[in-house]
């Protein structure tokens, strides 16, 4: 799934949380914001695409999710938060190349050609990854145990990067070839950037094969890189960008620009990015996987940074004039999104308010995050009740309208666009503070659910605001007008 992915360590935040966020960038596939009980959760599990069939452990802990709502392909559980206050992303297509494909083959689905053949299920991969991995962990370290030992068991059949939090880590893992994986705990005063590659730059394999105080790994990794000599660094320096990664031309139209633009937003002075003397170019393969920002993060700058169209840079689609580059890179907000989520796990809260899923559909450039808290047994129909017909009644539906209208008529309607975001963030931060105090100061934490009604209840008014605003200005500038003083 071609998406990026944000991750904020707890002194890089604001307000000492942990996040990592996420766009689900697929094929405009209608996403919706659920929750899952114990009782819905099944106990052996069969994947729609690979046909693998795995068997669950009992006592599920509820979670929520954003699974497509047609299920012809599969869940697609993207994101969530469950109810220990574990927060997971699954997950980030990653990139890698022919060396550690040959050493490793993807574990692909092999149907049967005859009666007289079996068919071979292939492994684990995107589609399943949420549901088999969330509803069993406690915390952000587990969940990278728990998916290593499914790899290994299984295998995958795609590049996949996943991330885990919780109140005080934030874990990034990435598989290699079928059934190989790394993973590093992101440091606490860091921002990650991930934009469809393979993206650790460094990797410390004497703590993975030793304390593994901030670093995991596949048991015989160090062996699988020297019989099949994917080392490629200089110098001893071990950076496992260059050993499983890619470095190809499309990678330079659509990956390494987004990092680039968010590294501009991160660090502005400390780096040049611009010019003959940059630092770094949209083009460079050794943009750094995290930053340490030059001032720390509210969740208001992650959503900047996963709407970004390359603002204030010649190569903005939205530009009046042509500047030669024009549109050339892909951006960040993307008209294909389907789902974005940020999930933040807050310091020093009862764990029945610890975790908060800010959540947006469709395009991040036109519409607006919204925070919910995730541990209800089920989510307002607003976010719930998405239709695979178009419909007002959904934010889903309504998200991608504003979207699609603004879109036409950028330059007449993103004054409209700011003001709806800006409008569904500042009324969704106060519901949390005043929700946050009467559930804090009476113990009565089922409040969340009216909590989220309240806030499903502003969000649905400031949307349809900002629809019927977008489509006034979508039909006064259709090319088919006219008046009769124009003659």
């Amino acid at each position: 799934m071609p998406c990026t992915t944000v991750l904020v360590g707890k002194k890089a935040a604001n307000d000492n949380s942990t996040m990592i966020a996420r766009t689900d960038d697929g094929h405009f596939d209608e996403k919706k914001l659920i929750v899952v009980t114990p009782k819905q959760q099944k106990r052996k599990y069969k994947s729609v695409l690979s046909h693998v069939v795995v068997d669950l452990p009992d006592e599920p802990l509820s979670y929520t999710a954003s699974p497509s709502v047609d299920p012809s392909s599969g869940i697609w559980a993207a994101t969530g938060i469950n109810a220990a206050g574990v927060g997971m992303t699954a997950t980030e297509t990653i990139t890698t190349n022919p060396r550690v494909l040959a050493a490793d083959p993807m574990v692909v689905l092999k149907k049967a050609k005859s009666r007289r053949e079996k068919e071979v299920p292939g492994g684990i991969g995107e589609e399943d990854i949420l549901v088999l991995v969330l509803p069993y962990i406690r915390t952000a370290r587990e969940g990278v145990l728990r998916l290593a030992a499914l790899l290994e068991q299984y295998g995958t059949y795609e590049s996949n990067g996943i991330a885990f939090n919780d109140e005080n880590e934030v874990w990034w893992m990435e598989t290699i070839g079928g059934h190989h994986w790394m993973a590093k705990r992101v440091p606490d005063d860091v921002v990650v950037v991930m934009p469809n590659q393979f993206g650790m730059d460094s990797f410390d394999l004497d703590d993975a094969f030793g304390a593994q105080t901030a670093h995991l790994c596949s048991a015989d990794l160090r062996e699988f890189i020297a019989e099949n000599h994917l080392d490629l660094n200089q110098n001893g320096v071990f950076n496992p960008r260059n050993v499983f990664g890619s470095h190809t031309d499309q990678d330079h139209c659509y990956n390494t620009p987004r990092a680039w633009f968010m590294g501009r937003c991160l660090c502005p002075r400390r780096y040049r990015w611009d010019g003959p003397d940059a630092d770094f170019t949209p083009e460079s393969d050794d943009i750094p996987w995290a930053f340490v920002p030059e001032r720390k993060l509210a969740v208001e700058d992650v959503k900047y940074l996963l709407s970004s169209n390359y603002q204030g840079t010649p190569f903005n689609p939205y530009l009046s004039q042509d500047t030669g580059v024009r549109g050339k890179y892909r951006s960040i907000g993307i008209n294909r999104t389907g789902v974005t989520s940020v999930c933040q796990i807050r310091d020093n809260m009862p764990v029945e308010l610890r975790g908060v899923e800010w959540i947006c559909f469709a395009s991040t450039t036109f519409d607006a995050l919204l925070p919910v808290y995730p541990h209800v047994d089920k989510m307002p129909a607003y976010l719930a009740n998405v239709t695979l017909d178009c419909s007002t009644e959904n934010f889903y539906w309504a998200s991608a309208l504003i979207c699609a209208l603004a879109d036409h008529s950028y330059h007449r309607c993103v004054q409209h666009i700011d003001r709806y975001q800006n409008a569904v963030m500042s009324k969704g931060r106060q519901l949390l503070r005043e929700y946050d105090r009467k559930m804090l100061d009476s113990g009565d934490y089922s409040l969340a659910a009216e909590a989220n009604e309240a806030l499903a209840k502003m969000a649905k008014e400031e949307t349809t605001r900002t629809l019927n605003k977008v489509l006034r200005v979508a039909s006064e500038t259709m090319k088919n007008g006219y008046n009769r003083a124009d003659n």
